[in-house]
C-alpha cells in the first residue's frame, strides 16, 4: 500500500515537472503520452496533497506560483537522483531499446539523416526511430522530441548541445548562367550577379552569405534575384539558370557531379564559403541515455571525415 502511494506521488511529481518545463498542460501531455485532462487531474491531486497552489492559471497562460517555483527546484533534483540510481543498477551490456524521436531540418533529414538511420536500426533492432522534419523552430517539450539537430542560429538557452558536424558550403551556378553573366573571381564580385537566397523559416530572414579567409569573416554583398524557403527548390532554380546560390555540400554534390551546377570561387585558397556547424541537442545532460548515446556515436562515425567539427 505504501509502495503504491509512493509510486502515485512520483507520477504526480513527474507530471508537474513536465508541465512546468513545457509551459502548458497540452505540451506536457504530448511528452508524457497521456491526455491533457489527465495532466490537469494529476496537477490538482498534487496541489491537494501539498495544500498549496503550484500554478497560476489564466485562460491564456500557465505560470508557476511562488510555491511552485520553490517546489520545482527541489523535485527536479529528486528526479535526477532517481534517474542516476536507475542507471547505476541497470545492465550496462543490455542493448539500447525504446523510442528515439529526432527533430531536424527537412534538407538535413532528407539528404543526410535518412540514409544513415536504417543501418543503426539493423544494429539495434529494439531501437525505434521517429524522424520529424521541420524548418521551423523545434522545442523539445512542446514538439515531443528527444533529440534535435540544429545550426548555430537555432540554439536555445538551456539546451545541451554537442558539436556533430561542420558542413562545407559551395557557391555555384548553372554553366549557362555563367556563360551569359560571367564568372565572379572574388567575393566582392558576387554583388554583380543575381543571388538566389534561402529564407530561414524559423525567423523569416534570408540567410546571409558569409565568407571566411585569412583576414577573417566578411558578408558578401548580394543583389537578390529570388528568395525561396526550400533548399532543394533553390538548387533547381540555380540549375535552371536563375543566378548564383550558396548550397550545403550535401545538396550541391549531385548537381556538381552531373554538371548541372558549377562551383565558383572554389579554387581560391584566400576565400571559402563559411561552413555550417550542426549540433546534437538534448534538453538536459541526463537525457543522454544509452539509446541517445548510440545515435550520437553512430552519426559521428557515419558522417564524412571532412565534416568533423573542430571541437567534438
Amino acid at each position: 500500500m505504501a509502495l503504491c502511494a509512493a509510486m502515485n506521488l512520483l507520477l504526480l511529481i513527474r507530471t508537474f515537472i513536465r508541465t512546468a518545463e513545457a509551459g502548458s498542460m497540452a505540451a506536457a501531455a504530448r511528452t508524457l503520452g497521456i491526455s491533457a485532462t489527465a495532466v490537469g487531474q494529476n496537477i490538482s491531486r498534487l496541489e491537494a496533497h501539498l495544500g498549496v497552489r503550484l500554478f497560476n492559471r489564466s485562460p491564456r497562460a500557465l505560470s508557476l506560483s511562488e510555491a511552485g517555483a520553490l517546489y520545482l527546484a527541489r523535485v527536479q533534483r529528486i528526479e535526477a537522483d532517481l534517474a542516476e540510481a536507475q542507471a547505476a543498477v541497470s545492465h550496462e551490456d543490455r542493448e539500447p531499446e525504446g523510442l528515439v524521436r529526432i527533430g531536424c531540418s527537412r534538407a538535413f533529414g532528407r539528404h543526410v539523416l535518412a540514409p544513415l538511420l536504417p543501418s543503426l536500426q539493423r544494429r539495434y533492432p529494439q531501437l525505434a526511430l521517429e524522424l520529424r522534419l521541420s524548418d521551423h523552430a523545434v522545442r523539445h517539450a512542446e514538439d515531443a522530441v528527444d533529440v534535435s539537430l540544429r545550426i548555430d542560429a537555432q540554439l536555445l538557452d538551456g539546451l545541451v548541445a554537442r558539436p556533430l558536424a561542420r558542413i562545407p558550403f559551395v557557391f555555384c551556378a548553372a554553366p549557362s548562367y555563367l556563360e551569359q553573366a560571367g564568372t565572379p573571381r572574388s567575393p566582392e564580385e558576387l554583388c554583380m550577379h543575381r543571388a538566389l537566397l534561402f529564407r530561414f523559416p524559423a525567423d523569416g530572414r534570408p540567410l546571409r552569405w558569409g565568407v571566411v579567409g585569412a583576414e577573417g569573416r566578411i558578408e558578401a554583398r548580394m543583389q537578390p534575384g529570388m528568395i525561396c524557403d526550400d533548399i532543394d527548390a533553390l538548387a533547381e532554380l540555380a540549375a535552371a539558370g536563375g543566378g548564383i546560390t550558396r548550397l550545403a555540400a550535401f545538396v550541391a554534390e549531385p548537381y556538381l557531379r552531373d554538371g548541372r551546377l558549377q562551383a565558383i570561387l572554389a579554387d581560391d585558397p584566400r576565400w571559402q564559403p563559411e561552413p555550417m556547424d550542426v549540433f546534437f541537442c538534448v534538453s538536459d545532460r541526463r537525457d543522454f541515455t544509452p539509446r541517445i548515446r548510440v545515435l550520437f556515436e553512430h552519426l559521428q562515425a557515419a558522417l564524412p571525415a571532412a565534416w568533423r567539427p573542430l571541437m567534438a
